[in-house]
């Protein structure tokens, strides 16, 4: 296995290529900035939006109740206190801010919040975010919402820290209430949105704004179509901010380059994503927990890391990232191919047959393909007489779609929270609403596709809502242990978001929840 060569003089080929930003449209006003990713938005109303490009608008012009600070300690925002529980902690209260005005005049209050509340519900493709939680709401007084929670839950104010759930003005969307708005927002954010096309939105500062003002005149979100056409409008200066979504390894490794010789600055935030894999744990070849564990300690993260993302994605042994609760110590094994070897042998392999192991990875995600060649040369370097890894890729939607019919012998995946807390790591991997022994019949582990489970398994996960502190700690740890023992997921590495900018800004900070700060962002 060689390192993959720097594609430095390939990319400074191409830049003549890029198409031009500033030079095909009016200047800017001064002080306004470009921020480029590669996130297109067909829709900009909350009940629409999925992608890391949509929440990042959406934390520009909106503002939730609560949020995490660079430090990941929730902080209220709208709210005006935490929640305040009832003896059981199945109601709870929040009190409301009283200077919040949305982008049309109009009042924030308990009404509103509930308005947006109803209609994310009703509307919203991640509506599980409340439904899973939340039997009932009601505004108990003009600047206190009450919420009725299904069981009691102790990382309300994290969920409720989810941009998503930005409230809107009801008098703008009133004629919207069981319908998409999907070219105009009006919330209380720092910015009001004045324009918006798939591939680019104006935002300008919000004069009323009831928090800190933004330090920039306004910002431009541009989306362009491809790693290269981002890198180079960034090295020519097209672009005065680009965030890395989207950009390959070869350029986020160049413009870290550029940036400690000082021709750009560089911010990294906290890692909200990892990758994975899943392994199908209810049928042949990977049915056998001894098998599935064999597998867990044939990977070497490290390598991998090193060869496929220059160590820009730290490997990773764990479901649930750093320095969330749960995280530590690693509940996954390292990388021991003598162990693994044993237990490829108990299994009958590495005597004259060895194990053909399936993996599928997405084709539309170049770091995938990467991985799974990279893996597949270490297994045959390594543990060549037991087991051969056999490779093939798919477009990642239509992979989506095939995952909960146990398509998959072996595919690899990745994950981002809806919001900083480790329920929303486990619970959509290990959730299961009705099982049998081991095997999920029905819930997230069988729609993603693992199909595993194990005796009080959902239970432990319920019990760690309610729990909080060292307690909640230990029991998620339990957890992640009984998790890496059945083997039917393996993390792999998390994913940091980075972004860089012109020499003349300021370095770029990242909230607790890994979302570029664009209100933040000025020239030195």
């Amino acid at each position: 296995m060689t390192s993959r060569p720097p594609l430095l003089k390939a990319l400074a080929a191409l830049l003549p290529l890029v198409p031009c930003l500033t030079g095909c449209q009016p200047p800017h006003p001064a002080g306004q900035l470009v921020v480029a990713n590669k996130s297109s938005l067909g829709s900009v109303d909350p009940a629409d939006i999925t992608t890391i490009g949509g929440l990042q608008l959406l934390s520009a012009v909106g503002d939730p109740l609560y949020a995490a600070n660079a430090q990941g300690h929730l902080q209220p925002r709208l709210a005006a206190a935490l929640p305040q529980l009832s003896a059981g902690g199945r109601i709870a209260r929040i009190p409301l801010r009283r200077d919040v005005r949305f982008h049309d005049g109009t009042r924030f209050d308990a009404s509103a919040m509930v308005f947006s509340l109803e209609r994310f519900r009703a509307l919203a493709k991640m509506g599980y975010l409340l439904d899973d939680r939340i039997s009932g709401l009601r505004a108990s007084g003009p600047y206190e919402l009450e919420l009725q929670l299904k069981r009691p839950y102790s990382a309300l104010p994290a969920l409720l820290s989810s941009i998503s759930l930005t409230p809107l003005s009801p008098t703008a969307y009133r004629q919207h209430r069981t319908s998409s708005l999907p070219d105009r927002f009006v919330g209380t954010g720092p910015y009001r949105l004045v324009s918006s096309t798939p591939q680019q939105q104006t935002l300008l500062p919000f004069s009323g704004y009831w928090g800190t003002p933004a330090r920039n005149s306004g910002i431009h979100l541009v989306t362009l179509s491809n790693s290269t056409a981002l890198f180079g409008a960034l090295v020519s200066g097209e672009v005065d901010v680009l965030t890395s979504s989207g950009l390959e390894s070869d350029q986020q490794r160049a413009l870290a380059q550029r940036a400690a010789s000082g021709r750009l600055v560089e911010a990294i935030g906290p890692a909200g994503e990892i990758g994975y894999l899943t392994l199908l744990s209810d049928r042949a070849p990977l049915a056998s927990p001894l098998l599935r564990r064999a597998v867990a300690l044939s990977l070497d993260r490290p390598l991998i890391s090193e060869r496929v993302t220059y160590g820009i994605r730290a490997p990773l042994r764990s479901l649930v990232p750093p320095p969330l609760a749960g995280s530590a110590p690693p509940a996954w094994p390292i990388y021991n191919p003598r162990q693994a070897r044993t237990l490829y042998r108990q299994a009958g392999y590495c005597q004259g047959q060895r194990l053909t192991l399936p993996l599928t990875f997405r084709s539309n995600v170049p770091a995938d393909r990467l991985f799974a060649l990279t893996w597949k040369a270490q297994l045959q370097r390594d543990l060549g007489d037991c087991v051969q890894l056999e490779i093939s890729g798919m477009e990642s939607t239509t992979a989506y779609r095939q995952l909960e019919k146990g398509a998959f012998p072996m595919i690899l995946l990745d994950w981002s929270a809806d919001y900083p807390d480790p329920d929303s790591y486990l619970a959509p991997m290990l959730g299961c609403s009705r099982s049998s022994g081991n095997r999920c019949l029905e819930g997230n582990a069988a729609a993603a596709g693992s199909f595993w489970s194990a005796p009080g398994l959902q239970a432990e996960l319920e019990a760690s809502e309610s729990q909080s502190g060292g307690q909640r700690r230990e029991l998620l740890q339990r957890i992640q242990r009984r998790a890496a023992a059945g083997a039917a997921y393996i993390p792999v590495w998390q994913v940091a978001p980075r972004a860089w900018a012109q020499p003349r800004l300021q370095r770029p900070v990242f909230d607790g929840s890994g979302r570029l700060v664009l209100q933040a962002l000025r020239v030195r």
